[in-house]
């Protein structure tokens, strides 16, 4: 066992993992992918051995055959092989408590950087107009602040400042937080939607249903905090779920997917042709931003970038937007 880590109290090995998950506030998706491929290493490697096998009875061979059968038989991306891995390093080293040197021999895929699809901005225009209703609002917010998806749907009533147009984004990747631009053409709209958060919030209260989610057991030191106006999700769900982790049936935010599927549909409306995800809407808000001029510093910090390399990789994008060098055909033939 760590220095500072508590012992565990499961008995079952999944259990493990979702307990020392927790305990170092691992998000709900991290705790759902490692506990996916534990099981998968564990059921993989009974059929390989002929029988159920604890993971601590095994060792450099058998991870490095279950990384090679993702690899050669599965071919699976460089990053979906990165998270197996971290999965399977995460059991042995946090909830086992084995910290061999064969572990730190373990190579990881290299990820290629790509260059991300970009919208200009006809294109944006043309995808957005597709739109409509709580969607069309969440879309135009995600290109306008640069917000990505969780992000956006996680929104909070009270981090939405309209006398300084600015969102505060809370918890954002690497549990940092940063302040985006709340955009005019949007106050008129978001305050509309604030109105029928209001209602769905008020008829919570007189139903007398558990409050919104908080993190870090913030209602153990503020009781009914979650009841609060102020921690009332700005996008809430239209019907009521069950929480994974406490059971409380509560209202959440708006489902991810919904975005997903409406986003995918106004593509093919727009008859546009490049691939479009709810994500190509914070790169083609970084691309236009410096298109306009805006310095990248600033660009950085509205991504939330922890370093300024990341955030060049638009500058790429505009080097392909602006043509790049002339083609010598060009001094050749004439324009056809």
């Amino acid at each position: 066992m760590k220095p500072g880590a508590p012992p565990l109290q499961s008995a079952r090995l999944l259990d493990q993992v979702r307990e020392r998950v927790r305990y170092l506030h691992y998000s709900l998706k991290t705790e759902k992918a490692y506990l996916y491929w534990v099981r998968f290493f564990v059921r993989w490697s009974a059929t390989q051995l002929g029988g159920m096998r604890h993971p601590r009875d095994m060792g450099v061979q058998e991870v490095e055959a279950f990384l090679s059968m993702m690899a050669n038989e599965r071919k699976v991306s460089a990053s979906t092989h990165n998270q197996a891995l971290s999965a399977i390093l995460f059991l042995y080293r946090e909830v086992l408590n084995i910290d061999l040197p064969w572990l730190n021999n373990i190579g990881r895929p290299h990820q290629t950087k790509r260059i991300p699809t970009v919208l200009t901005k006809e294109e944006v225009a043309s995808l957005l107009v597709q739109m409509e209703g709580t969607t069309a609002l969440l879309a135009r917010l995600l290109y306008g602040t640069g917000m990505r998806l969780m992000e956006g749907l996680r929104l909070r009533v009270k981090d939405v400042d309209f006398d300084r147009h600015a969102i505060v984004v809370r918890e954002a990747k690497g549990n940092k937080d940063r302040v985006v631009m709340l955009p005019h053409s949007l106050e008129g709209a978001l305050k509309r939607q604030m109105l029928i958060a209001r209602s769905l919030w008020e008829a919570d209260r007189l139903a007398q249903r558990g409050g919104v989610d908080t993190p870090h057991a913030l209602e153990v030191k503020y009781p009914k905090v979650g009841n609060t106006w102020g921690w009332f999700w700005m996008f809430p769900s239209p019907t009521l779920s069950t929480d994974p982790r406490s059971g409380v049936v509560r209202r959440h935010h708006l489902f991810e997917e919904r975005l997903q599927r409406a986003l995918k549909k106004a593509v093919v409306q727009a008859g546009i042709a490049k691939p479009v995800s709810v994500h190509t809407l914070r790169h083609s808000f970084a691309t236009h931003l410096l298109q306009a001029g805006t310095d990248i510093r600033t660009v950085q910090e509205l991504l939330g970038h922890s370093d300024v390399s990341t955030t060049m990789i638009y500058t790429h994008v505009l080097k392909v937007a602006a043509g790049g060098t002339a083609s010598p055909l060009d001094s050749l033939l004439p324009i056809q």
